[in-house]
């Protein structure tokens, strides 16, 4: 069975057992949470859709941690005009193992 689910603005195909970096949550290490914003909940060729959002549709996971992304350079740059910013980003995020899709 896999589900797709809504964290952070983003969506994302999950499924019992998978990992996913989602936008940082708050939430303890080692917490179990329940994710409500479930959009699709599918098992092969029978597939539930929501309108947005699937009614009792629920995905449990586990937070395995929090870290931060590769350090990406935005630079603005003008040529001949002796303009240049350079800045630097990390963006942060928890890790989750899914354990459970609930259809609901």
């Amino acid at each position: 069975m896999h589900a797709v689910i809504e964290s952070g603005g983003k969506q994302y195909r999950v499924e019992p057992g998978s990992r996913i970096r989602v936008e940082r949550l708050a939430a303890e290490e080692g917490a179990e949470i329940e994710l409500d914003r479930v959009l699709l909940v599918g098992d092969g060729e029978d597939a539930v859709a929501g309108t947005p959002c699937v009614d009792g549709g629920k995905v449990s996971a586990t937070v395995l941690g929090h870290g931060r992304a590769r350090k990406i350079t935005v630079i603005k740059f003008r040529r001949r005009k002796g303009y240049m910013r350079k800045q630097g980003h990390r963006q942060a995020y928890t890790e989750l193992r899914i354990t459970d899709v609930v259809t609901g």
